[in-house]
């Protein structure tokens, strides 16, 4: 297993190491050393159509840590630090995940995350540190202009939930401390 430190402190990516021969594959997708201070006590698993695009969701009460891969096709997966008091506030990092790379995306409490789907279709899995809390679920807006993330063009604009459609700009977001 390899593991990227990215821009923002707390971001990784872990890269496994795949073993394989003319039968298939294996390798670990998850092993508690690697965030050996976490709980993780739920999972989840989506499939979305191309140009779907989920996000850019967070729960202030029950933060969630997400670790996530993609089992199935390719995605552009973001995180975006919305602690208003880290030095990285309203920065965002941008990785794509895909069943090829493996990659595995470590993504923090305190983090608002999304992604948008790049292949005909694509299943999602994650492991949360916290379960979900209806009455807990926030947003902010894709194409916040104070965020600037540079999602894939061609694929815009995306197809997004009613919900995803009325969220906020950041600035105008309940956030973290």
């Amino acid at each position: 297993m390899n593991e990227i430190q990215l821009e923002i402190p707390g971001v990784k990516v872990f890269t496994p190491d795949v073993l394989g021969d003319e039968r298939g594959f294996f390798f670990e997708s998850f092993r508690s050393s690697w965030l050996p201070d976490l709980d993780f006590v739920q999972d989840n698993h989506s499939r979305s159509a191309k140009g779907t695009l989920r996000g850019l969701h967070y729960q202030l009460e029950h933060p969630q840590g997400k670790l996530v891969r993609v089992i199935s096709g390719c995605v552009y997966d973001v995180a975006v630090d919305i602690r208003r008091s880290s030095p990285h506030f309203g920065n965002w990092i941008a990785r794509v995940l895909s069943a090829d790379n493996r990659e595995i995306f470590w993504v923090p409490p305190g983090f608002a995350h999304g992604f948008l789907v790049l292949s005909d279709e694509a299943e999602f899995v994650y492991k949360c540190t916290d379960y979900y809390a209806p009455g807990d679920e926030y947003g902010v807006r894709w194409d916040d202009p104070d965020l600037a993330i540079s999602w894939p063009d061609e694929l815009l604009p995306p197809t997004l939930s009613t919900k995803d459609q009325q969220a906020p700009q950041l600035k105008d977001a309940r956030v973290y401390d």
